[in-house]
């Protein structure tokens, strides 16, 4: 393994060699070469989709379709269109001793990302990485081993093509003992971020020797207020439900105030629809029963709450106010997305200054907490942290920066 790490950290020295122009001119021909090699990614795809279950949530996100395809290559387009942050200059001033200090932006370095049966982020984080001067280090789940290393096979077709270091991108063996070699990798890579469940961020921030950018788990919870609308209520709810159920900013938990409990059955119709399966609190429950589903309406227990469900599943509370949503929100939020669905300034302005977490909503779905969504393009994952990066990271928050000291022949007295 260190041999990877070695040729990656090398090929740094390729990356900041590159132009602006250089590095969209690949990218250009990179979302080319995706959309014309489509079918030999979709046949390794299936490989890895015949190893699954359906019925695994991971499913979804193993996924690939022609379409989803045709929207990845779109993403590194987008990408292309966005101003790169490298060498922008954040600060300058001369002191009075004439030197002259300016802070400008440059790429982290080598950038490691774990994540699990997810093939997209293999583009996302290549595309990112690429356009901000990193060198990337990626190693996929063995779940998607198939789809990774063809993805990483048509990177590396495009980079060599055009007289690129192929190490710019490097994918690690699937197997496990390739973790554990890059989360020791310290002197070859600068930062190591984890995408995926909950229990895989919680791995490698406890066993990293590298620093560690925590992304991914979204536990994620809507507070439907007393003075809400009940159409908006609705069609946001539901959105933030069913869009995309595998995602980290899919909902899990609906919070309503208890004012409003006679409204709970119209409010959550729309899910009966899409064979939601509902986790209800004791009032919640005794409302529901009348008229949803009974295949679908389930007592709560204490672990419903506080569960990333990444499926057609939801838990359904009933609160008395504002501040019971906000003590069940701080309790249990994985603090990445949270919403409140009020008419009432006062409700949303405590809300949004009290929820602590990287994306917080009022009136509106948190389906929207994305890279691409917020006009930043493809992300690299959403940071639930608060160090360095938070939210949605994307071009900025690939790089650091550094200071850059010019002189005259400047000595420091004594």
């Amino acid at each position: 393994m260190k041999q990877y790490f070695e040729n990656a950290k090398q090929a740094t020295r390729t990356m900041v060699s590159l132009n602006k122009e250089t590095i969209n001119l690949l990218l250009n021909k990179l979302a080319e070469a995706l959309v014309e090699q489509s079918d030999f990614i979709l046949a390794e795809n299936q490989k890895d989709l015949e190893r699954m279950p359906e019925s695994d949530p991971k499913y979804d996100r193993l996924k690939l379709t022609e379409q989803r395809i045709k929207d990845i290559a779109s993403d590194v387009k987008n990408v292309v269109l966005l101003n790169s942050p490298l060498g922008d200059l954040i600060h300058e001033k001369t002191l009075p001793n004439n030197l002259n200090i300016k802070k400008v932006r440059v790429p982290l370095g080598v950038v490691g990302v774990i994540y699990e049966a997810r093939p997209n982020v293999t583009v996302d984080v290549f595309a990112l990485c690429f356009k901000t001067g990193n060198v990337a280090v990626l190693k996929g789940g063995s779940d998607a081993e198939y789809s990774n290393t063809a993805i990483c096979k048509v990177i590396q077709e495009v980079l060599t093509k055009h007289q690129i270091n192929s190490n710019v991108i490097t994918l690690l063996p699937a197997d496990r003992s390739a973790t554990e070699a890059l989360l020791n990798a310290v002197k070859d890579v600068d930062v190591l971020i984890p995408r995926g469940s909950q229990s895989l961020i919680n791995y490698v921030r406890e066993n990293s020797k590298i620093p560690v950018i925590e992304t991914g788990a979204g536990i994620v919870h809507t507070f439907f207020d007393a003075s809400a609308n009940l159409e908006k209520g609705q069609m946001i709810i539901a959105n933030a439900k069913t869009r995309r159920v595998s995602v980290c900013n899919a909902l899990d938990c609906v919070l309503i105030h208890q004012e409003r409990t006679q409204d709970i059955a119209q409010l959550l119709s729309p899910l009966a629809e899409k064979e939601v399966e509902l986790y209800a609190d004791e009032t919640s429950y005794n409302v529901l029963k009348e008229s949803y589903k009974d295949t679908l309406l389930h007592q709560a227990q204490p672990e419903h709450f506080g569960t990333e469900f990444l499926s057609l599943k939801l838990a359904v509370k009933v609160v008395q106010d504002v501040n019971e949503a906000l003590d069940h929100i701080a309790t249990y939020s994985s603090k990445h997305s949270e919403a409140i669905i009020s008419e009432d300034a006062e409700n949303i302005a405590l809300f949004l200054n009290q929820v602590d977490a990287a994306a917080v909503y009022a009136n509106a779905s948190t389906a929207f907490t994305d890279g691409a969504q917020f006009g930043l393009g493809a992300e690299i994952g959403i940071s639930t942290q608060k160090l360095h990066a938070r939210g949605p990271m994307a071009l900025e928050e690939l790089t650091s920066y550094k200071w850059l000291v010019t002189g005259d022949g400047q000595v420091r007295n004594p």
